[in-house]
C-alpha cells in the first residue's frame, strides 16, 4: 500500500473549525482506496480550544505533532506582538519544528507523496520545504482562494499570502480547490500553468456521523415555535446578518412572526455581540438565540431537529461553498439559503433541488422567503434537498477522488 504524508494544522483534538473534518475524513478513508495516511500536525497547546470526543476518530493513523506557538496567545506582551510573527498566519513558528519532524516521518514511513491544506497557510510552507528537500510530489489543497481582491486587507499579509500561493503554483504537482469557481479563478490568475494541474475536490459529509444522530430526532428545538438554525460562524462581511435582522423587523411589524412563535438559533456564531447589537437596535432581540459551541455530534443532532437550516453567504464569497452546507444537505431538512444566486453555493443548492434562494443583502427578498416558509402548508418539504443528489456528497466519495489524484502524481 502506498503512503501519503498529510500536513494539516486542524486535526483532533482541536475544536471549533469545520476544516478539521476534511483532513480527518481523508485520514479515515484513504486506506480503503490504497493509500495509508500519516499525519503531521501541531502540538495540542497550539489550539485555543480542544475536545477529547473526536481525538480517536482515526485511531490507526500515525500522528506526529510539532511545536506551534500562537503569536497572539504565546508570544504577545500584553495584547501586542510583532506583526511579522503572524505572516502568513499566527502559527508561523510551526514551520521551525514541523520541517525536522516531517523529515523524520518521511525517513520512517517512506511516503510516496505529500499533501497539505489551507486555511493555515504555514502548512503549505512546511510541505513546500519538505518537497524541495525530498523531491516527493506535493499536492496543495487550497480549499478557498488565498490572496483575493481586497482580502486580506493588510497589504503585507496579502503579500505573504500571495507568496505562499505562488510558491505552490511553482512547485506543487496539483492545486486542489473545493469549488469550480475557485478553480476557474486560479486557472485565470496563473494562465501559463497547465490547466490539468488545477483540480476540484469538494467538501462533503461523513455518513457515519448521522445514524446515531438520527435516533435522537424526536422533538423540535423549540416546541410551538418555528426555529431556524444557523450552525457556525457569522462573519461581519462574508455572512453579514444585517439585512436578515431587517427582515425580521419587517415581519414582526406585519405580525407574521413574534417571540411567541418564532426563533432563529445561532450556534457558535463567534460574533455574538454583533448579533445582539443588531437585534437590540431593531427590537427583535427576543427572536434570537445565541448559543456557545457544542461537540460535533451534538451539532449534527441539533441540525436534524431544526425546522429549517439557515445559510448565510455574501456575494464576495461566490467562489466558495461553506463546508457546513454538505452537512445541511445530508440532514435533509428544509434549507433557507441567503446567498447570491450567481455563486457556487447557489449552484450546488439548485443542483440538489433547493430552488428558493434570497440574496443576503436583500431584506425584502429574505422577508418573502421566510414568509413563504412560515406559511407553507408543507413546511417539512419546503426547499428540501433531493436524496439521490445528497448521496454523491459523502466524504468517503471525496476521499476516492483524492486517492485517484494521488495515484496520478505518483505514476
Amino acid at each position: 500500500m502506498k503512503r501519503v504524508l498529510l500536513v494539516a494544522f486542524h486535526y483532533p483534538p482541536t475544536r471549533g473549525s469545520s476544516g478539521i473534518q476534511r483532513t480527518l475524513r481523508f485520514a479515515k478513508y484513504l486506506s480503503a482506496f490504497g493509500w495509508e495516511p500519516v499525519v503531521l500536525t501541531a502540538n495540542r497547546a497550539a489550539y485555543p480550544r480542544t475536545e477529547s470526543e473526536v481525538a480517536e476518530t482515526a485511531p490507526d493513523v500515525p500522528v506526529s505533532r510539532a511545536l506551534a506557538l500562537d503569536a497572539k496567545r504565546h508570544l504577545s506582551i500584553g495584547k501586542w506582538y510583532p506583526a511579522r510573527l503572524a505572516r502568513p498566519d499566527r502559527w508561523k513558528s510551526w514551520w521551525l519544528g514541523a520541517v525536522p519532524v516531517g523529515l523524520a516521518m518521511i525517513r520512517r514511513y517512506a511516503p510516496q507523496a505529500i499533501w497539505s491544506t489551507y486555511p493555515i497557510a504555514t502548512a503549505h510552507s512546511i510541505a513546500s520545504t519538505l518537497h524541495r528537500l525530498t523531491k516527493l510530489p506535493w499536492v496543495a489543497d487550497f480549499r478557498d482562494p488565498m490572496a483575493q481582491d481586497g482580502y486580506p486587507r493588510d497589504a503585507m499579509l496579502w503579500a505573504s499570502y500571495k507568496a505562499v500561493e505562488e510558491d505552490a503554483v511553482a512547485h506543487a504537482a496539483r492545486l486542489v480547490f473545493t469549488t469550480p469557481g475557485a478553480q476557474a479563478l486560479y486557472r485565470d490568475r496563473y494562465s501559463s500553468t497547465p490547466a490539468e494541474r488545477f483540480s476540484v475536490i469538494e467538501n462533503g459529509y461523513d455518513e457515519e456521523s448521522f445514524p446515531a444522530a438520527g435516533a435522537a430526532v424526536r422533538s423540535p428545538l423549540n416546541a410551538g415555535k418555528v426555529t431556524l438554525l444557523h450552525s457556525g460562524i457569522v462573519y461581519p462581511s462574508e455572512r453579514d446578518p444585517s439585512r436578515l435582522i431587517d427582515a425580521l423587523k419587517l415581519l414582526q411589524s406585519r405580525r407574521i412572526l413574534d417571540e411567541t412563535n418564532f426563533r432563529i438559533r445561532f450556534r457558535a456564531p463567534a460574533h455574538g455581540e454583533l448579533l445582539r447589537s443588531l437585534g437590540s437596535k431593531a427590537d427583535v432581540a427576543p427572536l434570537l438565540e445565541i448559543l456557545p459551541s457544542v461537540s460535533y455530534q451534538a451539532a449534527i443532532d441539533e441540525m436534524l431537529r431544526a425546522d429549517a437550516l439557515l445559510l448565510l453567504q455574501a456575494a464576495n464569497c461566490n467562489q466558495q461553498i461553506p463546508a457546513k452546507l454538505y452537512e445541511y444537505l445530508r440532514c435533509r431538512r428544509p434549507i433557507l439559503p441567503l446567498t447570491d444566486p450567481a455563486g457556487d453555493t447557489a449552484h450546488t443548492l439548485r443542483n440538489a433541488g433547493c430552488e428558493r434562494i434570497a440574496k443576503l443583502d436583500d431584506a425584502g427578498g429574505i422577508a418573502s422567503l421566510l414568509t413563504d416558509f412560515i406559511r407553507s402548508p408543507h413546511r417539512d418539504a419546503f426547499n428540501l434537498p433531493l436524496e439521490h443528489v445528497v448521496a454523491g456528497h459523502s466524504r468517503r466519495s471525496r476521499t476516492g477522488e483524492l486517492a485517484a489524484l494521488l495515484d496520478s502524481v505518483t505514476l
